[in-house]
């Protein structure tokens, strides 16, 4: 039978890994991962780098060495164990991203959680990082708040390849995406080359039927056959925004002078409600121009089980009556994405801290 993952690479849509450590690296893992299942990049975050530098034994000495330097802060000591793991990991991508010219092989690096609400900090920090790292595979990880769709833009009008992140409703997706547009703008205009610019727009989805399930439960009655849906319908329409921004008239004068259409990423696709499908949110949501970015577990089981058949624009009226369901009961889909992105910031920032202490001399 063949490997579903890469029937999904046939049907349009790549497969990022949501994990990065020394052992994927150093024990073969994440190399076979590119060879046999064609997993086509990685995406990292403090919360992925507080447990690999905790877990893993390939840490500890370097890391010892580098507090036993004086001169480096905990910040410091944590940049240089994560860089070289982006580096390796832009490396082992390397071939995949040439031969698609650019299309696909790209590794994330997030900017500090702390500069979530600075823009020009975030300026700073993405430019300095894109410095350090030296890839052309390498994608700056920014946050979809305010701030950060202003750092978005002059990233991207200064020619950095951008991974928007903590985007939960539709209205980030308009406001990302409109900051893209306005930063590849320039950047043409300015004389720029359109074709080493890459971004993605991360849309977070198991964390939406979560909270909305909690308010479907809390309605009771009939509210709670649709439980299990709104992440799914949320993606669907936001693939919908997507098509209509990027389609060849609206984007065309853009693609002719060479600028990539921003590509939508399905995240927090492991599922965490053990009533639901394991594979829920890739076997719902497979199309052209897109990415899943799927933790272990969740490769795994689609490895083992999954159904790779185009599901992304099937169910289009049923997404919009989902939501249509949810005003019917006051749930506001665009303050549930605010008050999620909102409690991703300090979960990241969280982690953020517990890899400071880590670090520390």
């Amino acid at each position: 039978m063949m490997n579903p993952l890469l029937r999904l690479h046939a049907l349009g849509q790549r497969i990022w890994l949501d994990n990065l450590s020394r052992t994927l690296l150093h024990d073969g893992t994440l190399k076979k991962l590119v060879t046999d299942d064609r997993i086509a990049g990685v995406t990292s975050n403090p919360t992925i780098f507080f447990k690999a530098i905790s877990d893993s034994p390939h840490y500890q000495d370097e890391l010892q060495r580098l507090k036993n330097d004086p001169t480096l802060s905990a910040e410091q000591r944590y940049e240089t164990l994560a860089i070289a793991d982006i580096q390796a990991a832009c490396d082992l991508l390397q071939p995949v991203f040439k031969a698609t010219a650019g299309d696909d092989g790209y590794v994330s690096l997030e900017v500090s959680p702390a500069l979530a609400h600075d823009a020009t900090a975030t300026v700073a920090a993405g430019l300095r990082l894109k410095g350090t790292v030296a890839r052309g595979n390498l994608l700056i990880k920014v946050p979809a708040t305010a701030a950060g769709l202003t750092a978005i833009e002059e990233l991207v009008a200064q020619g950095c390849s951008v991974n928007v992140t903590l985007m939960f409703s539709l209205r980030h997706v308009r406001e990302v995406a409109q900051a893209y547009l306005r930063g590849i703008t320039r950047h043409i205009d300015a004389g720029g080359d359109a074709r080493k610019v890459k971004s993605v727009a991360s849309l977070f989805l198991s964390r939406v039927d979560t909270l909305v399930d909690k308010r479907l439960e809390a309605a009771g009655g009939d509210a709670l056959a649709l439980r299990g849906r709104s992440a799914v319908a949320l993606a669907k329409l936001a693939y919908q925004d997507y098509l209509t921004t990027f389609s060849d008239t609206a984007f065309g004068a853009l693609a002719k002078r060479g600028a990539r259409a921003q590509a939508m990423l399905w995240a927090s696709t492991g599922t965490k409600n053990p009533a639901y499908s394991d594979v829920l949110y890739v076997e719902s949501l497979i199309g052209p121009q897109t990415i899943n970015t799927v933790p272990d577990a969740t490769l795994a089981a689609f490895r083992e089980n999954g159904r790779a058949e185009a599901t992304l624009e099937a169910g289009i009226d049923a997404a919009r009556e989902q939501f249509a369901a949810l005003q019917r009961l006051d749930i506001d889909m665009d303050a549930i994405g605010q008050e999620l992105q909102a409690e991703g910031l300090k979960q990241f920032e969280e982690s953020f801290r517990q890899l400071l202490a880590l670090t520390a001399a």
